[in-house]
């Protein structure tokens, strides 16, 4: 799931410390070079706040740097295969020398010494001025986003969207409100889940603070089955690889994936210096994706492998730094969820991965529609891309708790997003130098994609509210029935 664009991101960069550990270009600089324009718009139609002339600048002076590093290199090497038996045979002839030449081959074996010495003094100068160069080198590059495709619709933010299509069960008019639907004005899932006694709020914000919550009883075990079914779904139905990944981790994957720097302050930060013993800063993960991914960095994986498919179920923990409002109550914007990712990485051709994003989405339609839960898709603009995506198609399903109030205080019904699939060509796997041997035995960076299957406790939402009963029971959905001991409905 995604957080809406705001105004322009302008991360800082002096929190990450790239240059520890990035040897290689976080962007393809021979594109940039050859055709600036295409980064420039691309950023400007994310509202990313990037100085891309500034990085052009920056990157001929120390391509011309290195240039003049490798001539002298050069230079230095042959140099000494030259000098090596000149020395010798004047140091040579210096031992049968008269005193009056004795002092001429002295000087011309110390200038022959001196001159690798000179160089060798050039190049370290050479070094420090790249040295100089490559901090804001990089952290310019670390900034550039992933520029849109060209078939996204151009926009803001969220408000900018575009519907592509709805789908929900029989009997469900969208013309309709829920209680012309159904028969009874719904209850919204604060009410349900206090009611069931499913969810204690006051207890998770005494453990934990703000937007925090205790799932209890059949809250608890509705969570787990739909994580249950998601992984079963993702994985039996289809071919996905089942993989545990680390939800702690360093900056390096949280650098490689996208996430930072312009989400850093999104993030549970544990430094380093705060916990006993040597150590290095971790971070928790917002997304099973980030552990996926890193698990190929700096890898050349066999192209006979592809397409790399992997889903996990992982413990995910945001702080929504900055988010506000009746979001805020309830299940909808918590700090800590549990969510089923999947991911895939395939070779560097944009047909195929636009094929895999299709096939994201309709495996989570498969999922949703076996809920019984009404939704639509979403075509994100470009301003609701976020850095590291291509294109992203959002997932809302029908929440009858949202929305606007009428005079006695009840929502009308809003959707809200549940999930993302997003497909970002090379823009990941460039950062994290994942690439294969195409054809020609040539390395190239991989594709990668990533879809939410579903996170929970947010779905729980429409779950619980659009199967609720006239009387404040809940319909287990069918296909999570042998999940919940084959029970058919959560009452009192």
């Amino acid at each position: 799931m995604t957080s809406s664009a705001g105004p322009p991101h302008r991360a800082d960069t002096a929190a990450i410390s790239s240059e520890r550990y990035h040897d290689h270009p976080m962007i393809d600089l021979k594109q940039l070079r050859e055709n600036p324009e295409y980064f420039i718009q691309g950023a400007a139609a994310k509202n990313v706040d990037v100085d891309i002339p500034r990085l052009l600048v920056l990157d001929q002076q120390r391509r011309e740097l290195l240039q003049e590093q490798e001539s002298l290199r050069s230079e230095q090497k042959k140099l000494g295969k030259e000098t090596g038996p000149m020395i010798g045979k004047l140091k040579g002839e210096l031992k049968k020398a008269s005193e009056a030449n004795a002092e001429s081959i002295s000087r011309q074996i110390a200038d022959l010494e001196s001159r690798p010495a000179a160089l060798k003094q050039q190049i370290q100068k050479l070094d420090e001025a790249i040295s100089e160069i490559d901090p804001e080198w990089r952290a310019i590059q670390l900034k550039v986003p992933q520029p849109p495709d060209d078939d996204v619709p151009r926009g803001d933010g969220s408000e900018d969207n575009v519907e592509i299509r709805r789908w929900a069960p029989p009997g469900w008019d969208w013309d309709k409100s829920f209680e012309e639907n159904r028969g009874f004005a719904p209850r919204t899932h604060l009410e349900l889940v206090d009611e069931l006694d499913l969810v204690d709020f006051p207890r998770g914000v005494k453990v934990a603070g703000s937007r925090s919550y205790v799932l209890k009883g059949d809250g608890m075990r509705l969570h787990q089955a739909i994580l249950a079914l998601g992984m079963q779904h993702i994985c039996e139905s289809h071919g996905f690889q089942p993989t545990s990944v680390p939800v702690l981790v360093r900056e390096q994957s949280m650098v490689g994936t996208g996430f930072f720097p312009g989400g850093i302050e999104q993030t549970y930060h544990i430094d380093a210096d705060s916990t006993p013993g040597p150590g290095q800063d971790l971070y928790l993960t917002g997304t099973g994706e980030v552990g996926l991914m890193g698990l190929h960095a700096d890898e050349i994986v066999e192209s006979d492998q592809f397409p790399i498919k992997y889903a996990t179920v992982s413990t995910c923990f945001r702080r929504e730094a900055g988010a506000a409002g009746k979001d805020t109550a309830g299940l909808y914007r918590i700090h800590q969820f549990d969510k089923v990712e999947q991911i895939i990485i395939d070779k560097a051709d944009e047909a195929t991965s636009r094929v895999h994003h299709q096939a994201m989405i309709g495996i989570v339609e498969e999922l949703l529609q076996s809920l019984q839960l009404p939704y639509r898709l979403l075509q994100c603009c470009t301003g609701d891309l976020g850095t590291k995506n291509a294109d992203m198609i959002d997932i809302e399903c029908w929440i009858p708790g949202r929305g606007d109030e009428d005079d006695q205080g009840r929502p009308s019904g809003e959707f809200g997003e549940t999930h993302s699939a997003s497909r970002l060509y090379d823009f990941q796997c460039r950062r994290l130098n994942l690439r294969y041997r195409d054809e020609d035995g040539k390395t190239v960076f991989c594709h990668s994609l990533n879809n939410t299957v579903v996170a929970s406790p947010r779905i729980l939402i429409p779950i619980i509210e659009m199967h609720q009963q006239a009387d404040g029971s809940i319909a287990i959905p069918e296909v999570l029935q042998p999940l919940m001991g084959h029970r058919k409905q959560i009452s009192r």
